[in-house]
């Protein structure tokens, strides 16, 4: 269980990301800005969750996650290209992409482990990088732009500022609530305790390997939904979200947020991008000052920022 300090930071966190848009258009501050800031932030908060859920509960540590990220934007691009804007067949072939790919992709890589498992995602994601630059018709290395965001009613305009956001903030409300139940449900235990001891696990009667496989395949339709989002709202499609430097960022949010504890990554994404923006006005070489940052992070608060708040966490809800 979380203890009441975390619980309530969580709820008053939510809460000021629902109020966000009112404040940042209201005469004091008038900023709309932070809105789409702010929606940049929660997109990569549950990009980072969904690999949260296999690196730190599972010990898959994933090196081309990225890929379904950029699978996301796809569906919405191309299927917008040929002018098929249904939001609801956009995201129909978005879960089943992502998840078709994280299968095969899951089928081969978990069949090893240590370097060579991290090897092969790196692999496998960077051929469809690739794939995604030899595509000239979809504007290949320059990408592509969405000439139309996804429609799903008549009355919910993704066109509308508010409407997308709060689009996304529902979506990683119950991605965070369904990761949550799931890593606390049996399922959950057992691929923590595959983590722990894979063989006593086999040797009780788990079949670890399908359990492992299904937490990959759901982490890669998270992602794949963030992907979603994400192609809504830059309205733009590039083989760049696919790239291994782009894992590597959602990786550095784990491990700033904390890593195995689902929540820590929403606060890691925050943290990243705000810094990024902050950095990023002062100097183009924002990374180099960003490394000494991470080091003592990892250093001094290896629970990460979520680790750092007091009260004690106990994973399970029993």
């Amino acid at each position: 269980m979380l203890s009441k300090l975390k619980l309530w930071i969580l709820i008053v966190s939510f809460l000021i990301l629902a109020a966000l848009p009112m404040v940042a258009e209201s005469e004091m501050i008038d900023e709309p800005f932070y809105i789409d800031l702010m929606a940049r932030v929660m997109i990569f908060s549950i990009a980072a969750m969904s690999l949260d859920f296999i690196l730190g509960y599972g010990a898959m540590i994933s090196f081309g996650h990225a890929l379904y990220l950029g699978l996301g934007t796809y569906a919405v691009g191309i299927l917008a290209h040929y002018e098929f804007t249904n939001g609801w067949l956009q995201l129909l072939v978005c879960v089943s992409g992502t998840a078709i790919i994280a299968f095969i992709m899951g089928l081969i890589s978990l069949r090893t482990s240590g370097i060579y498992f991290i090897m092969i995602t790196f692999a496998l994601a960077q051929m469809f990088y690739f794939l995604g630059i030899s595509l000239e018709a979809y504007g290949g290395d320059d990408g592509l732009p969405i000439d139309s965001r996804s429609e799903f009613f008549s009355f919910f305009d993704l066109n509308e500022v508010w409407n997308m956001y709060y689009l996304i903030l529902g979506t990683l409300t119950v991605t965070t609530i369904v990761l949550w139940k799931i890593i606390n449900s049996r399922f959950g235990m057992v691929v923590r305790g595959s983590h722990s001891n894979d063989d006593r696990m086999q040797a009780i009667g788990f079949p670890t390997m399908k359990y492992r496989l299904t937490a990959f395949v759901i982490a890669g339709v998270v992602c794949g939904l963030a992907g979603f989002l994400l192609g809504n709202l830059t309205e733009f499609l590039t083989p760049e979200y696919m790239h291994w430097f782009r894992s590597g960022e959602l990786m550095i949010m784990v491990m700033v947020g904390g890593m195995g504890t689902l929540f820590g990554p929403l606060f890691g994404a925050f943290a990243y991008i705000m810094m990024e923006d902050f950095l990023a006005h002062f100097t183009e070489y924002w990374q180099f000052y960003f490394g000494p940052i991470l080091i003592l992070l990892v250093l001094f608060a290896k629970q990460g920022l979520w680790g750092m708040l007091p009260g004690r966490e106990d994973i399970s809800d029993e």
